[in-house]
């Protein structure tokens, strides 16, 4: 059985030692004989950095590493090209200083490698330089490829300051590869954020970007036959269909696929985990949501264009840009509104559902002892469906917030900040909660589906709303039980009444349909 390539970025790695490797290279010849720049956007852990690293040993000509592969029979392997690969994948970048002195290393280190002495002092200088007489020497033109050309920004995505400083200098070496373009054999940059040509690229301005396009959808990722057939000994005996529902469902215009790191660390330990989201804390997330005082359920539904999901600027963010670029909200569907392109977004899966709205309902309740002890309250009466304890177990959560965060927070100052809490309390324990209706910011009808049974609620803040009609009364009034009646055997509705001002639940009843 062969090893599971868990971390690892580098194909001579793979190739010779034995590890598991699903067979992208068909998409190198297809991005050669199809045009010259490429930007590629994938979130983090999702194999950019393998498939940057597998470009620049086929274009190396380094035959011996794609035995087996697609590439191995229809590539010419009497070329071979100089690569200049910069990569600011490892460590953090704190300053346009820092940055500027990682570029030089990298060039310097490029100079030595093929003999070269420079002759420039600035850093421009020094890249064109590089570029122009490698070309020189080798008689070839030069391959470049950038493997997370944005961390450096997005190292200091919190001070505006300090970002824009870096971009500035990332702007300064991305110009020059424009410049150079008679003596460049192909360019491919990859990384988590697609920032705006003007903003960042400059002259740069011919990327031809294929994060959305369909003949790439699976140009990272494992897609379903894939895991089938590359790790087909692995998968015996495990549950197919919770593998699927917990690490598979990130789209991009194309076929479904899985997150590689997910899925190698599940094949390993045999266990389900939220092993993706635990390598990064998402905490700019919190401010953004913050800011725009945003109703969470609503993350199961956005629509976005096709520009607002390919750009991305410091200097204005959007939250659907954002979630979908670092991979917690991902396609779910897409169309034509008039001439315009739209696409529907949501979580791409179990674990990215309730890792996030768990993050978040920590910084709601500041208390991770409280969170965890009513969380396996919550599931436990809901799995013994024992709803008046619920009224109890509610009063006491929302009881257990600060008053300081209320007066520090201007979120709790909108309705739908209730609605939020409940929809992560439910979701961060991993049930398969619904935002059934989520067009009205602060009523919000969500659904709770447990084993044949599902809880319908409606929450209302009494000092707000106009209409003095109950939580309940509403549930009623609207029908919304009525869609489950074919399919759950146990209905039952529960309207919830808050008082914003005393910060409390004023009212708690439900019936059973």
């Amino acid at each position: 059985m062969k090893k599971l390539p868990i971390g690892i970025s580098n194909l001579k790695e793979i190739a010779e030692n034995n590890y598991s490797y699903a067979d992208k290279t068909k998409y190198i010849k297809q991005l050669a004989d199809n045009g010259k720049y490429y930007f590629l956007s994938r979130p983090r852990r999702f194999g950019k950095s393998l498939f940057a690293d597998t470009l620049r040993e086929a274009f190396l000509g380094n035959k011996d590493l794609f035995k087996g592969l697609y590439l191995e029979k229809n590539w010419d392997w009497s070329q071979r090209y100089p690569v200049i690969f910069l990569s600011f994948g490892g460590g953090v970048i704190k300053s346009r200083k820092e940055l500027d002195e990682k570029v030089e290393e990298i060039i310097n280190e490029y100079f030595k490698v093929y003999g070269i002495k420079p002759e420039n002092n600035s850093l421009s200088g020094k890249f064109r330089e590089l570029i122009l007489r490698t070309e020189e020497k080798f008689s070839k033109r030069v391959v470049i490829i950038v493997d997370e050309y944005d961390k450096p920004i997005l190292d200091n995505i919190t001070d505006k300051d300090k970002a824009l400083d870096v971009r500035e200098g990332l702007k300064n070496i991305y110009s020059v590869i424009k410049d150079s373009d008679a003596f460049v054999q192909f360019a491919f940059l990859t990384g988590v954020s697609k920032f705006s040509k003007v903003s960042l690229f400059s002259g740069l301005n011919n990327l031809q970007d294929i994060t959305l396009d369909k003949r790439y959808s699976d140009i990272c990722g494992y897609t379903e036959q894939e895991l089938e057939t590359v790790f087909q000994e692995r998968l015996e005996g495990l549950n197919r269909e919770g593998i699927k529902k917990w690490y598979n469902g990130y789209n991009f215009s194309g076929t479904s696929v899985y997150n590689p790191f997910d899925i190698l660390l599940f094949l390993d330990t045999k266990e389900f985990n939220n092993f993706w989201f635990e390598t990064a804390t998402p905490a700019f997330l919190i401010e953004i949501l913050k800011e725009k005082k945003y109703l969470i359920p609503n993350l199961e539904k956005l629509y976005a264009t096709e520009a607002l999901l390919g750009s991305f600027d410091i200097d204005f963010i959007e939250l659907e840009t954002i979630l979908f670029q670092t991979g917690y909200l991902t396609i779910k569907d897409s169309y034509y509104l008039g001439s315009r392109k739209m696409y529907e977004l949501s979580f791409p899966n179990h674990e990215v559902k309730m890792s996030l709205t768990e993050f978040i309902l920590g910084y709601f309740i500041s208390s991770p002892k409280i969170q965890i002890d009513s969380g396996m309250k919550l599931y436990r009466l809901i799995e013994a469906n024992k709803i008046d304890e619920l009224k109890e177990l509610f009063y006491a959560f929302f009881a257990s917030i600060p008053h300081d965060w209320y007066r520090k927070n201007e979120l709790s100052g909108y309705e739908g900040y209730y609605a939020s809490i409940f929809y992560c309390y439910f979701t961060s324990i991993g049930l398969d909660v619904r935002a059934e209706d989520t067009s009205n910011q602060g009523r919000l009808d969500m659904s709770v589906r447990f084993e044949d049974r599902v809880y319908i609620f409606e929450f209302k803040v009494i000092r707000l709303s106009q209409n003095k009609q109950s939580a309940l009364g509403q549930i009623k009034e609207k029908k919304y039980f009525e869609k489950f009646i074919s399919d759950c055997k146990e209905i039952y509705l529960v309207g919830v009444e808050f008082d914003s001002e005393n910060r409390s639940i004023t009212c708690f009843e439900w019936e059973k349909v």
